[in-house]
């Protein structure tokens, strides 16, 4: 399972250097600006140009209203700032159509500008607390707007994680609709260590962490520490012992899982 680590600013992303071989993915957000909060493109930039050519840098738009034109202005930045992959949260998209429109925007800003590039659409499994898409529906989402991945996370941070607000076989059922349209599946979102054993279990190809690898697991406030990324991948390790998933699978960027 690959690890994504979620980098607030370049001090951190330099955290992330130093465990490079535990990282598969620099996650550059702001955790101030709410649950998927974007960067300033500067922050992008230097992110992608200390991070070893080897591991990708993800940036994302935000959780973003439905305001598709401002998504696609925003996602053509991160791209422009040098993001391999852009991420858009479906935060005030209240229908798949509208889901549908907005991440179908953001493809064409980012893939207009670098084919190579790769888009991942976000949806959230609290997403009845504030009215937005279905999760269940994403990978749908995802591959009629052309995008090259789903990801579940949760839109309120500090409440229930992740498989509080949905099963473990349900988050399975996400992995495998995005696994059948070719699709990357991630998942995030107050997920830790110790829920090693029903991450592998469902079939997601990535865990995007913050809270997990920070001190306290204070996501806004702590500090990335590598021995916490060391210690989750181990655990992720133990767990998988080894690539469980069908191998050549695609996953965003180019890769494949062996």
């Amino acid at each position: 399972m690959r690890l994504f680590v979620s980098a607030r600013g370049v001090e951190e992303a330099m955290v992330c250097t130093a465990v490079s071989d535990q990282v598969d993915m620099v996650d550059v957000e702001d955790p101030r600006e709410g649950p998927l909060g974007a960067p300033p493109p500067w922050v992008v930039r230097a992110v992608r140009e200390m991070t070893p050519r080897g591991k990708q840098v993800s940036a994302t738009v935000g959780g973003a209203p439905f305001r598709p034109g401002a998504a696609a202005l925003a996602a053509l930045g991160a791209a422009a700032s040098g993001a391999d992959q852009v991420r858009v949260g479906l935060f005030g998209t209240a229908t798949p159509d509208q889901a549908v429109e907005l991440v179908r925007g953001v493809v064409r800003a980012v893939k207009e500008h670098d084919p190579a590039l790769t888009v991942v659409a976000l949806g959230y499994a609290d997403a009845r607390r504030i009215g937005s898409v279905n999760p269940l529906s994403v990978p749908y989402v995802a591959h009629e707007s052309g995008a090259d991945g789903a990801m579940l996370d949760t839109a309120v941070k500090g409440g229930p994680g992740l498989f509080d607000l949905l099963e473990p076989s349900l988050c399975g059922e996400f992995a495998a609709a995005a696994h059948g349209f070719g699709l990357t599946a991630v998942l995030a979102g107050g997920l830790t260590a110790a829920d090693a054993p029903d991450l592998a279990a469902t079939g997601a190809d990535a865990l995007a962490v913050r809270g997990a690898v920070c001190a306290g697991g204070d996501r806004e406030s702590g500090a990335l520490r590598g021995e916490s990324v060391t210690a989750l991948r181990q655990a992720l390790d133990a767990q998988l012992g080894g690539s469980p998933y069908p191998s050549g699978l695609p996953l965003a960027g180019g890769a494949a899982l062996s």
